[in-house]
C-alpha cells in the first residue's frame, strides 16, 4: 500500500503534461528553439576571436550552455495547472488535506518532486542524445569524469529541491510567495550558470556565489563535465555540495515542523 501511495504521488505532475499533447508539443518546440539559439549565440561570440576566454574554449562554452538549457528541464513542470502548489492550497484552504493523507506532507512533497525530476530527466537525456549525435555537445573526457558529473548533478538537483522547498514553505508564514519565487528563479539562473558560465563573472561575484547554494545546483556539475573543474578538484566540490544538502535538509525539516503548527482545522 505504501508503494502504491508513493507511485501515485510521484506521477501527479507528470500526468498533467502527458495527458495534454499540446503542452508536450510546446515543450519540445521551446526546448529546441532554446538549444539552437544558445548554441548559435556562443558560436557567434567565439567566431570573432580565437583561443580561450575565461579558461573556456568554444566547444566547452557551447557544451556548457546547451547542457544548462537541458538541465533546466529537470524542474520545469507546471504544478500550477494541476492546482497542487503550496500557494494554491494556502489560498483555497486545502493545505489541511496534506496533513490528513496516509502520506505525511514532507514525504508527499518529496515524492512528487522525485516524479517531476525523473520525468524531466527523460526529456533532458533525450535532448542530450540528439545534441550529442548532432555534434552540438562534446562527450566528457573520461568515464571517471562522467561518473563525477553524474554524482555532482544528483547532488545539485538535491540542493535545488531543498531551495525550492524552502521557498514554498515560506507560504506558511507569508501566505504568498510570488515575489520569493521570482527572486529565486532569477538568482538560480544567474548564479548557477544558466545565463552564462560563472567563470565569465568578476571575482567579487564568484566570491559571493560561493557563499550561496545556487552554484552547487548546476555550475559545479557542468564545470566538471567540460573539464573546467579538473577531476583532482572534484572531490572537494562534491563534498561542498553534500554539505549544502545536509544543511538545507536540516533547515527544511525544521520548517516542516514549524509549519504544521500553523495549519488550523479549517485548512488555512
Amino acid at each position: 500500500m505504501a508503494v502504491l501511495h508513493a507511485w501515485r504521488a510521484a506521477r501527479v505532475t507528470p500526468l498533467g503534461e502527458l495527458h495534454a499533447p499540446p503542452r508536450m508539443t510546446a515543450v519540445l518546440v521551446r526546448l529546441s528553439v532554446q538549444v539552437v539559439l544558445v548554441a548559435s549565440l556562443w558560436h557567434g561570440l567565439y567566431s570573432a576571436q580565437s583561443g580561450t576566454t575565461a579558461g573556456l574554449g568554444e566547444s566547452q562554452a557551447v557544451t556548457f550552455a546547451v547542457l544548462a538549457v537541458l538541465a533546466s528541464r529537470l524542474r520545469e513542470l507546471d504544478q500550477f495547472a494541476g492546482r497542487d502548489t503550496v500557494i494554491q492550497h494556502m489560498h483555497y484552504g486545502t493545505i489541511v488535506y496534506w496533513y490528513l493523507r496516509p502520506l505525511p506532507p514532507r514525504r508527499y512533497y518529496a515524492l512528487r518532486a522525485l516524479g517531476e525530476q525523473l520525468y524531466g530527466l527523460a526529456w533532458a537525456l533525450a535532448g542530450y542524445a540528439v545534441c550529442f549525435a548532432a555534434g552540438v555537445v562534446k562527450p566528457p573526457e573520461s568515464a571517471a569524469v562522467a561518473g563525477a558529473f553524474a554524482l555532482s548533478l544528483l547532488l545539485g538537483q538535491w540542493v535545488l529541491y531543498y531551495v525550492v522547498l524552502a521557498t514554498d514553505q515560506w507560504c506558511f508564514w507569508a501566505l504568498r510567495n510570488h515575489s520569493a519565487v521570482m527572486i529565486l528563479v532569477f538568482a538560480q539562473n544567474l548564479m548557477s550558470g544558466v545565463y552564462a558560465p560563472l567563470w565569465f563573472f568578476p571575482d567579487w561575484f564568484l566570491t559571493l556565489s560561493r557563499l550561496l547554494p545556487f552554484q552547487a545546483t548546476l555550475n559545479v556539475p557542468l564545470s566538471i563535465y567540460i573539464g573546467r573543474i579538473p577531476l583532482s578538484e572534484a572531490a572537494g566540490q562534491l563534498a561542498l555540495q553534500a554539505a549544502w544538502v545536509v544543511a538545507l535538509g536540516l533547515f527544511t525539516r525544521f520548517l516542516w515542523r514549524r509549519a504544521a503548527r500553523r495549519v488550523i482545522s479549517q485548512g488555512g
